[in-house]
């Protein structure tokens, strides 16, 4: 059985789907490894790493592989190289790949989308969603620091005082966490806010300030907030905008896979904040937490810089690929079987993960907009073989069919 590493195509991307130091966790069950040349070179990992670690790098990695894995999805040319009953994993935002989700299922190979990977315990070594989140919260700090014209921590000296910076992170899930310890690290007084109930806790829990404002929370099942009425939305901003005034640096992080990002935060908001204040919009490539904020610029606002991220994992390639080819490999070893990729469909994380299968398009959301609804079922027709997938993300007993308020979900 032989897996292929593809070499990412997409402009300004920099991670690989695997790295070195894992190609013996494959090898060990049985896979060939084969990675296209140069795959990891942005990543920092050169080709005698692969060969070193017991893989073979050759241009026609694809050729009889079993399952290619990636970071992005493999585009419509590739795919059609590919022969029928071959499986791929990467992240496929199905919403943005309709075209290609047809490419997928009309050359009859077997797509596994790691942004559908449920978020269950029994999968959160799977769980790409999080583990990139990680990543991106880290690098939202680090630039609000590098951005900010001050220092992050109090300095007490013979010539004075020079008091911290105060910075305020708007979003608690797995980024919004992680953006919050790094700059409470780098000494900045930080505060925080999140819509869920239980955020307060998690906030507290990595030294910063939890904002509490006169607002019903919006706890949702699954970690998820139910969504907010424009009314709530409103009263938000108006009570939020003192926070964010006083701050030399806000950071937002709250995103949802294949949804508008809500806005949190209006430009005339921004324009409150001091000369020379920072903002870091996590969100900018789906629409941005920050009004005015674009994906891969800095833009004025008022006194304030504002950075919109895009693609912000690849910023930190390395981590980012160890991290992410961590979850692939988790992946893989589930739906292995003696030896062989051989994923079993009953498996609530297997059918999850699945976009399309032997022809079909099983993800239920993105075969409704593709194909159109479902025919009434004949009752004296034989049940269907391969089950329809719901989308994770839009359950009911995940979301209530809600925004969430988390950049964990980034």
């Amino acid at each position: 059985m032989k897996i292929a590493v593809a070499r990412e195509t997409r402009q300004g991307e920099s991670r690989v789907a695997l790295v070195p130091e894992l190609v013996g966790k494959l090898t060990a069950q049985g896979y060939t490894v084969a990675v296209q040349p140069e795959a990891g070179v942005n990543a920092q990992y050169a080709d005698q790493d692969y060969l070193e670690a017991g893989a073979e790098v050759t241009e026609d990695a694809f050729d009889g592989a079993d399952l290619v894995v990636s970071v992005n999805p493999l585009d419509s040319y590739q795919v059609r190289t590919l022969a029928p009953g071959t499986s791929v994993m990467s992240f496929l935002p199905t919403r943005q790949s309709l075209d290609l989700v047809a490419d997928l299922r009309d050359a009859g190979v077997t797509s596994f989308a790691m942004e559908l990977v449920p978020r269950i315990s029994r999968a959160q070594s799977m769980d790409a969603l999080s583990s990139q989140a990680l990543v991106s919260g880290y690098r939202c700090a680090i630039v609000a620091a590098g951005m900010l014209r001050r220092f992050f921590p109090l300095n007490m000296t013979a010539a004075g005082t020079v008091p911290p910076a105060e910075v305020v992170v708007l979003g608690a899930g797995v980024a919004g966490l992680q953006a919050i310890a790094t700059a409470k690290r780098l000494g900045a007084v930080v505060k925080a806010y999140d819509v869920r109930a239980a955020a307060a806790e998690e906030i507290r829990s990595v030294g910063a300030q939890a904002i509490e404002l006169e607002l019903e929370t919006l706890e949702g099942s699954g970690g998820y907030a139910r969504e907010m009425t424009e009314d709530r939305a409103r009263r938000q901003m108006e009570l939020l905008t003192p926070y964010i005034a006083a701050a030399d640096a806000l950071i937002t992080t709250a995103a949802v896979p294949g949804r508008q990002a809500p806005l949190l935060v209006t430009a005339a908001m921004v324009e409150q904040m001091k000369p020379g204040s920072v903002v870091v919009d996590l969100a900018a490539e789906s629409g941005g937490n920050v009004e005015g904020a674009s994906p891969g610029e800095v833009v004025r606002i008022g006194h304030a810089q504002v950075w919109g991220g895009a693609n912000v994992p690849s910023q930190l390639p390395q981590p980012a690929s160890k991290l992410y080819a961590q979850n692939i490999v988790n992946l893989v070893t589930l739906m292995t079987r003696d030896g062989a990729f051989d994923p079993d469909f009953e498996d609530e994380i297997v059918i999850g993960s699945c976009v399309t299968r032997g022809g079909a398009i099983l993800h239920e959301p993105t075969r409704e907009t593709i194909e159109g609804p479902a025919p009434e079922p004949d009752p004296l027709a034989e049940p269907a073989a391969s089950p329809v997938v719901e989308d994770p993300t839009q359950t009911s007993d995940r979301t209530g069919g809600s925004t969430r308020f988390e950049g964990d979900s980034q």
